[in-house]
Protein backbone atom coordinates (compact mmCIF):
# COMPACT_ATOMS: atom_id res chain seq x y z
CA UNK A 1 0.00 0.00 0.00
CA UNK A 2 1.41 3.53 -0.85
CA UNK A 3 -0.08 6.12 1.22
CA UNK A 4 0.39 10.02 0.51
CA UNK A 5 -0.24 12.59 3.25
CA UNK A 6 -0.75 16.00 2.22
CA UNK A 7 -1.15 17.44 5.71
CA UNK A 8 2.37 16.05 6.64
CA UNK A 9 3.55 17.29 3.36
CA UNK A 10 2.04 21.03 4.29
CA UNK A 11 3.58 21.15 7.99
CA UNK A 12 7.34 20.45 5.64
CA UNK A 13 6.83 22.73 3.85
CA UNK A 14 6.25 25.41 6.65
CA UNK A 15 3.00 26.47 5.87
CA UNK A 16 1.32 26.76 9.41
CA UNK A 17 -1.02 23.75 9.32
CA UNK A 18 -0.89 20.96 12.55
CA UNK A 19 -2.58 18.23 13.03
CA UNK A 20 -3.18 19.51 16.98
CA UNK A 21 -4.61 23.08 15.04
CA UNK A 22 -6.72 21.85 12.28
CA UNK A 23 -9.46 19.70 11.40
CA UNK A 24 -9.00 16.49 9.13
CA UNK A 25 -11.40 15.32 6.58
CA UNK A 26 -9.95 12.00 5.52
CA UNK A 27 -9.80 11.40 1.75
CA UNK A 28 -9.25 7.76 -0.15
CA UNK A 29 -7.54 7.00 -3.18
CA UNK A 30 -8.09 4.10 -4.96
CA UNK A 31 -6.06 3.88 -8.20
CA UNK A 32 -3.63 1.88 -10.42
CA UNK A 33 0.03 2.58 -8.79
CA UNK A 34 1.19 -0.92 -9.74
CA UNK A 35 0.79 -3.75 -12.32
CA UNK A 36 -1.01 -2.64 -15.76
CA UNK A 37 -2.30 0.23 -15.14
CA UNK A 38 0.56 2.12 -13.21
CA UNK A 39 1.07 5.31 -15.70
CA UNK A 40 -2.33 6.02 -15.63
CA UNK A 41 -3.07 5.93 -11.63
CA UNK A 42 0.26 7.71 -10.85
CA UNK A 43 -1.57 10.66 -13.39
CA UNK A 44 -4.62 10.62 -11.54
CA UNK A 45 -2.90 10.49 -7.73
CA UNK A 46 -0.01 12.82 -9.02
CA UNK A 47 -2.99 16.16 -9.92
CA UNK A 48 -5.68 14.97 -6.23
CA UNK A 49 -2.10 15.21 -4.74
CA UNK A 50 -1.50 18.87 -6.03
CA UNK A 51 -4.81 19.40 -5.62
CA UNK A 52 -4.88 18.44 -1.96
CA UNK A 53 -1.98 20.51 -1.25
CA UNK A 54 -3.17 23.94 -3.03
CA UNK A 55 -6.49 23.24 -1.17
CA UNK A 56 -5.06 23.19 2.14
CA UNK A 57 -2.64 26.06 1.54
CA UNK A 58 -5.37 27.86 0.96
CA UNK A 59 -7.44 27.25 4.05
CA UNK A 60 -8.85 23.53 3.42
CA UNK A 61 -12.51 22.71 3.27
CA UNK A 62 -15.02 24.10 5.90
CA UNK A 63 -12.75 25.06 7.84
CA UNK A 64 -10.31 21.65 7.89
CA UNK A 65 -7.54 20.33 6.26
CA UNK A 66 -7.54 17.07 3.96
CA UNK A 67 -5.72 14.35 4.70
CA UNK A 68 -5.42 11.88 1.84
CA UNK A 69 -4.40 8.33 1.71
CA UNK A 70 -3.78 6.67 -1.55
CA UNK A 71 -4.30 3.04 -1.99
CA UNK A 72 -2.47 0.94 -4.54
CA UNK A 73 -5.12 -1.31 -6.31
CA UNK A 74 -2.26 -3.41 -8.38
CA UNK A 75 -4.97 -2.78 -11.60
CA UNK A 76 -6.65 -5.59 -10.36
CA UNK A 77 -10.31 -5.54 -9.61
CA UNK A 78 -10.51 -7.54 -6.18
CA UNK A 79 -7.88 -5.51 -4.67
CA UNK A 80 -9.42 -2.12 -5.81
CA UNK A 81 -12.47 -3.66 -3.57
CA UNK A 82 -10.66 -4.70 -0.81
CA UNK A 83 -8.83 -1.82 -0.49
CA UNK A 84 -12.14 0.54 -0.75
CA UNK A 85 -13.08 -0.67 2.57
CA UNK A 86 -9.92 -0.62 3.96
CA UNK A 87 -10.11 2.92 3.05
CA UNK A 88 -13.87 3.54 4.54
CA UNK A 89 -12.26 1.30 7.61
CA UNK A 90 -9.47 4.19 8.27
CA UNK A 91 -12.22 6.84 7.97
CA UNK A 92 -12.34 8.08 4.78
CA UNK A 93 -15.70 10.47 4.43
CA UNK A 94 -15.01 10.66 0.72
CA UNK A 95 -13.56 7.77 -2.02
CA UNK A 96 -11.81 9.13 -5.02
CA UNK A 97 -10.92 6.03 -7.82
CA UNK A 98 -10.53 3.88 -9.29
CA UNK A 99 -9.56 4.65 -13.09
CA UNK A 100 -9.99 1.08 -14.94
CA UNK A 101 -13.71 0.72 -14.87
CA UNK A 102 -13.03 -2.80 -14.31
CA UNK A 103 -12.32 -1.92 -10.70
CA UNK A 104 -15.11 0.09 -10.09
CA UNK A 105 -17.60 -1.54 -11.45
CA UNK A 106 -16.77 -4.12 -8.58
CA UNK A 107 -15.58 -1.57 -6.15
CA UNK A 108 -18.58 0.66 -6.07
CA UNK A 109 -21.01 -1.64 -4.66
CA UNK A 110 -18.65 -1.00 -1.49
CA UNK A 111 -19.42 2.72 -1.22
CA UNK A 112 -22.94 2.27 -2.40
CA UNK A 113 -23.72 -0.06 -0.01
CA UNK A 114 -22.04 2.11 2.82
CA UNK A 115 -23.33 5.40 1.66
CA UNK A 116 -19.80 6.49 0.42
CA UNK A 117 -19.51 9.54 -2.18
CA UNK A 118 -17.03 8.19 -5.19
CA UNK A 119 -15.71 9.92 -7.71
CA UNK A 120 -14.20 8.33 -10.65
CA UNK A 121 -12.28 8.46 -13.82
CA UNK A 122 -14.00 5.59 -15.18
CA UNK A 123 -15.57 5.38 -18.58
CA UNK A 124 -17.55 2.55 -19.68
CA UNK A 125 -21.31 3.49 -19.68
CA UNK A 126 -22.39 1.17 -16.95
CA UNK A 127 -21.27 2.64 -14.35
CA UNK A 128 -23.71 5.54 -14.17
CA UNK A 129 -26.28 2.78 -15.48
CA UNK A 130 -26.74 0.91 -12.41
CA UNK A 131 -29.15 3.30 -10.42
CA UNK A 132 -25.81 3.85 -7.65
CA UNK A 133 -26.51 7.46 -6.28
CA UNK A 134 -23.33 7.99 -4.89
CA UNK A 135 -21.11 7.43 -8.01
CA UNK A 136 -19.70 10.51 -9.74
CA UNK A 137 -17.23 10.50 -12.46
CA UNK A 138 -14.84 13.26 -13.36
CA UNK A 139 -14.49 12.16 -17.21
CA UNK A 140 -17.26 11.64 -20.11
CA UNK A 141 -18.76 7.88 -19.97
CA UNK A 142 -17.95 6.85 -23.43
CA UNK A 143 -21.61 6.85 -24.35
CA UNK A 144 -21.16 10.63 -23.89
CA UNK A 145 -17.97 10.63 -26.32
CA UNK A 146 -19.04 8.43 -28.77
CA UNK A 147 -21.84 10.69 -30.67
CA UNK A 148 -18.85 12.99 -31.25
CA UNK A 149 -17.01 10.88 -32.56
CA UNK A 150 -19.24 9.20 -35.11
CA UNK A 151 -20.55 12.84 -36.18
CA UNK A 152 -16.66 13.47 -36.54
CA UNK A 153 -16.49 10.04 -39.19
CA UNK A 154 -19.79 10.76 -40.71
CA UNK A 155 -20.21 14.83 -41.49
CA UNK A 156 -15.92 15.55 -40.90
CA UNK A 157 -14.40 12.54 -43.29
CA UNK A 158 -17.08 11.45 -44.80
CA UNK A 159 -16.88 7.69 -43.78
CA UNK A 160 -19.38 5.11 -44.90
CA UNK A 161 -17.22 2.00 -43.94
CA UNK A 162 -15.34 1.58 -40.29
CA UNK A 163 -13.03 -1.08 -38.47
CA UNK A 164 -13.08 -1.26 -35.28
CA UNK A 165 -10.18 -2.36 -32.74
CA UNK A 166 -10.99 -2.82 -28.80
CA UNK A 167 -10.07 -4.03 -26.21
CA UNK A 168 -11.88 -6.90 -24.78
CA UNK A 169 -12.52 -6.23 -21.13
CA UNK A 170 -15.13 -3.26 -19.35
CA UNK A 171 -13.57 -0.02 -20.25
CA UNK A 172 -13.22 -1.73 -24.04
CA UNK A 173 -16.55 -3.08 -24.13
CA UNK A 174 -18.55 -0.70 -23.04
CA UNK A 175 -16.68 1.58 -25.59
CA UNK A 176 -17.00 -0.85 -28.07
CA UNK A 177 -20.64 -1.27 -27.72
CA UNK A 178 -21.34 2.53 -27.85
CA UNK A 179 -19.58 3.11 -30.93
CA UNK A 180 -20.88 0.65 -33.30
CA UNK A 181 -24.31 2.07 -32.25
CA UNK A 182 -23.72 5.69 -32.97
CA UNK A 183 -21.92 5.09 -36.08
CA UNK A 184 -24.82 2.52 -37.28
CA UNK A 185 -27.50 4.87 -36.33
CA UNK A 186 -25.71 6.88 -38.75
CA UNK A 187 -25.63 4.64 -41.67
CA UNK A 188 -22.21 3.92 -41.21
CA UNK A 189 -21.05 0.43 -42.18
CA UNK A 190 -18.80 -1.63 -39.29
CA UNK A 191 -17.00 -3.34 -41.94
CA UNK A 192 -14.15 -5.31 -39.01
CA UNK A 193 -14.55 -5.85 -35.52
CA UNK A 194 -11.51 -6.90 -33.96
CA UNK A 195 -11.01 -7.68 -29.64
CA UNK A 196 -8.09 -7.77 -28.20
CA UNK A 197 -6.75 -8.54 -24.82
CA UNK A 198 -4.97 -6.24 -21.77
CA UNK A 199 -1.60 -6.08 -22.18
CA UNK A 200 -1.23 -7.54 -25.56
CA UNK A 201 1.74 -7.72 -27.78
CA UNK A 202 1.56 -8.56 -30.77
CA UNK A 203 -0.78 -6.72 -33.13
CA UNK A 204 0.25 -8.17 -36.66
CA UNK A 205 -2.83 -10.23 -36.94
CA UNK A 206 -5.48 -7.68 -35.94
CA UNK A 207 -3.97 -5.10 -38.10
CA UNK A 208 -3.54 -7.35 -40.87
CA UNK A 209 -7.64 -7.72 -40.29
CA UNK A 210 -8.71 -4.32 -40.03
CA UNK A 211 -6.28 -3.47 -43.38
CA UNK A 212 -8.26 -5.93 -45.38
CA UNK A 213 -11.36 -5.11 -44.49
CA UNK A 214 -12.03 -2.10 -46.84
CA UNK A 215 -12.80 -0.10 -44.45
CA UNK A 216 -12.43 3.97 -45.14
CA UNK A 217 -11.58 4.68 -41.23
CA UNK A 218 -10.39 2.56 -38.50
CA UNK A 219 -11.19 3.02 -34.97
CA UNK A 220 -8.60 2.31 -31.91
CA UNK A 221 -10.12 1.66 -28.23
CA UNK A 222 -7.55 0.40 -26.41
CA UNK A 223 -4.79 1.10 -23.24
CA UNK A 224 -2.37 3.26 -23.81
CA UNK A 225 0.54 0.60 -24.04
CA UNK A 226 -1.18 -1.88 -26.45
CA UNK A 227 -2.62 1.64 -28.55
CA UNK A 228 1.08 2.21 -29.13
CA UNK A 229 1.82 -1.33 -30.17
CA UNK A 230 -1.10 -1.28 -32.36
CA UNK A 231 -0.48 2.59 -34.20
CA UNK A 232 3.65 1.17 -34.97
CA UNK A 233 1.99 -2.15 -36.45
CA UNK A 234 -0.70 -0.14 -38.68
CA UNK A 235 2.37 1.96 -39.65
CA UNK A 236 4.55 -0.75 -39.93
CA UNK A 237 1.96 -2.44 -42.66
CA UNK A 238 1.43 0.73 -44.42
CA UNK A 239 -2.31 1.39 -43.42
CA UNK A 240 -3.25 4.81 -45.03
CA UNK A 241 -6.70 5.27 -43.52
CA UNK A 242 -7.41 7.72 -40.87
CA UNK A 243 -6.89 6.19 -37.69
CA UNK A 244 -9.51 7.80 -35.04
CA UNK A 245 -9.78 7.14 -31.65
CA UNK A 246 -11.21 8.39 -28.35
CA UNK A 247 -8.73 10.49 -25.35
CA UNK A 248 -6.77 7.82 -24.40
CA UNK A 249 -5.46 6.89 -28.15
CA UNK A 250 -4.18 10.97 -28.31
CA UNK A 251 -2.53 10.19 -24.71
CA UNK A 252 0.91 11.72 -24.43
CA UNK A 253 2.10 8.20 -23.14
CA UNK A 254 0.81 6.63 -26.57
CA UNK A 255 2.40 9.85 -28.88
CA UNK A 256 5.98 8.60 -26.88
CA UNK A 257 5.75 5.20 -27.12
CA UNK A 258 4.56 4.95 -30.97
CA UNK A 259 6.77 8.12 -31.87
CA UNK A 260 6.49 8.84 -35.26
CA UNK A 261 3.52 6.22 -35.95
CA UNK A 262 1.08 8.46 -34.27
CA UNK A 263 1.29 11.59 -36.46
CA UNK A 264 -1.86 12.15 -38.13
CA UNK A 265 -3.96 9.96 -35.76
CA UNK A 266 -7.02 12.06 -34.64
CA UNK A 267 -10.21 12.25 -32.28
CA UNK A 268 -12.10 13.10 -29.83
CA UNK A 269 -10.30 14.21 -26.33
CA UNK A 270 -12.42 14.60 -23.30
CA UNK A 271 -9.72 16.42 -21.75
CA UNK A 272 -5.85 18.16 -22.53
CA UNK A 273 -3.58 20.61 -21.24
CA UNK A 274 -3.39 21.53 -24.54
CA UNK A 275 -6.92 23.84 -24.64
CA UNK A 276 -6.72 27.23 -25.10
CA UNK A 277 -7.97 27.71 -22.01
CA UNK A 278 -6.08 29.90 -19.51
CA UNK A 279 -7.04 27.89 -16.39
CA UNK A 280 -6.05 24.68 -18.22
CA UNK A 281 -2.75 26.01 -19.82
CA UNK A 282 -1.70 27.20 -15.75
CA UNK A 283 -2.92 24.22 -14.82
CA UNK A 284 -0.17 22.21 -17.04
CA UNK A 285 1.98 24.98 -16.49
CA UNK A 286 2.05 23.89 -12.21
CA UNK A 287 1.69 19.84 -12.81
CA UNK A 288 5.10 19.68 -15.22
CA UNK A 289 7.15 21.64 -13.05
CA UNK A 290 5.88 20.16 -9.70
CA UNK A 291 6.33 16.54 -11.16
CA UNK A 292 8.65 17.17 -14.14
CA UNK A 293 6.18 15.51 -16.80
CA UNK A 294 2.92 16.62 -18.94
CA UNK A 295 -0.08 16.52 -17.59
CA UNK A 296 -2.48 13.93 -19.40
CA UNK A 297 -6.22 13.36 -19.13
CA UNK A 298 -5.90 11.06 -16.21
CA UNK A 299 -3.92 13.74 -14.45
CA UNK A 300 -7.05 16.33 -15.34
CA UNK A 301 -9.41 13.82 -14.12
CA UNK A 302 -8.10 13.42 -10.44
CA UNK A 303 -8.07 17.02 -10.24
CA UNK A 304 -11.47 17.97 -11.57
CA UNK A 305 -12.62 15.22 -8.74
CA UNK A 306 -10.86 16.83 -6.19
CA UNK A 307 -12.14 20.29 -7.01
CA UNK A 308 -15.64 18.42 -7.19
CA UNK A 309 -14.98 17.12 -3.70
CA UNK A 310 -13.83 20.61 -2.16
CA UNK A 311 -17.05 22.25 -3.56
CA UNK A 312 -19.41 19.60 -3.21
CA UNK A 313 -18.78 19.82 0.37
CA UNK A 314 -18.76 23.45 0.73
CA UNK A 315 -22.40 23.59 -1.03
CA UNK A 316 -24.15 21.41 1.25
CA UNK A 317 -22.25 23.07 4.56
CA UNK A 318 -21.20 20.47 6.46
CA UNK A 319 -19.81 17.09 6.65
CA UNK A 320 -22.62 14.91 5.85
CA UNK A 321 -21.85 11.81 3.74
CA UNK A 322 -25.51 12.01 1.99
CA UNK A 323 -26.13 15.69 1.42
CA UNK A 324 -22.61 15.56 -0.62
CA UNK A 325 -23.96 13.50 -2.86
CA UNK A 326 -27.14 14.90 -3.31
CA UNK A 327 -25.05 18.29 -4.01
CA UNK A 328 -22.89 16.16 -6.35
CA UNK A 329 -26.33 15.25 -8.39
CA UNK A 330 -27.17 18.07 -10.86
CA UNK A 331 -24.26 20.79 -9.28
CA UNK A 332 -23.00 22.83 -12.04
CA UNK A 333 -19.57 24.44 -11.77
CA UNK A 334 -18.73 27.44 -13.77
CA UNK A 335 -14.39 28.38 -13.85
CA UNK A 336 -15.71 32.05 -12.73
CA UNK A 337 -16.27 30.57 -9.53
CA UNK A 338 -14.03 27.61 -9.38
CA UNK A 339 -11.08 28.33 -11.98
CA UNK A 340 -9.28 25.03 -10.89
CA UNK A 341 -12.04 22.78 -11.94
CA UNK A 342 -10.91 23.59 -15.30
CA UNK A 343 -13.76 23.54 -17.40
CA UNK A 344 -17.63 24.45 -17.05
CA UNK A 345 -18.94 21.19 -15.77
CA UNK A 346 -22.35 19.87 -14.92
CA UNK A 347 -23.30 16.22 -13.06
CA UNK A 348 -26.78 14.94 -13.67
CA UNK A 349 -29.11 12.87 -12.06
CA UNK A 350 -27.15 9.67 -12.58
CA UNK A 351 -23.48 11.24 -11.45
CA UNK A 352 -22.49 11.54 -15.20
CA UNK A 353 -20.50 15.24 -16.39
CA UNK A 354 -21.48 17.14 -19.28
CA UNK A 355 -18.96 20.05 -20.61
CA UNK A 356 -17.11 21.12 -23.63
CA UNK A 357 -14.52 18.77 -24.85
CA UNK A 358 -11.76 18.95 -28.06
CA UNK A 359 -11.30 17.57 -31.83
CA UNK A 360 -7.64 16.69 -31.47
CA UNK A 361 -4.84 15.43 -34.02
CA UNK A 362 -0.98 14.69 -33.53
CA UNK A 363 1.22 16.61 -35.50
CA UNK A 364 5.08 16.02 -35.12
CA UNK A 365 4.78 14.31 -31.62
CA UNK A 366 2.23 17.18 -30.32
CA UNK A 367 -1.16 17.37 -29.77
CA UNK A 368 -2.81 20.27 -31.73
CA UNK A 369 -6.46 21.38 -30.73
CA UNK A 370 -8.15 21.40 -34.17
CA UNK A 371 -11.64 22.32 -32.58
CA UNK A 372 -13.68 22.83 -29.18
CA UNK A 373 -17.08 20.85 -29.36
CA UNK A 374 -20.24 21.67 -27.19
CA UNK A 375 -21.18 19.92 -24.14
CA UNK A 376 -23.71 17.47 -24.83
Amino acid sequence: MIRNFALAALVAAGLGVTAASAETIKLGNVAELSGSGATVGKAWTDAITMGVEEINAAGGVLGNQLELSSYDSQTDAQTSRALVQKAIDDGAFLILGTVYSGSTIVNMLVTQQQGIPQIVGSEAPAITQKGNPFIFRSSFGAHKSMPKIADYLKNGLGVSKVAVSWVNNEFGKGGHDAFVKEVTDRGIEVVADVSSEVAQADFAADVAKLKGSGAEAIFVYLHEEESARILRELNKQGVDVPIVGETTLLNQKVVELAGEAANGIMGHVGLTVDAPNPEIQEFGKRFSEKYGYKADHNAMKGYVAIYAAKTAIERAGELDRQKVADTLHSMTVKVSEVPNILLDVSWDETGEVSRESFLVEIQDGKSVVKDTLPAN
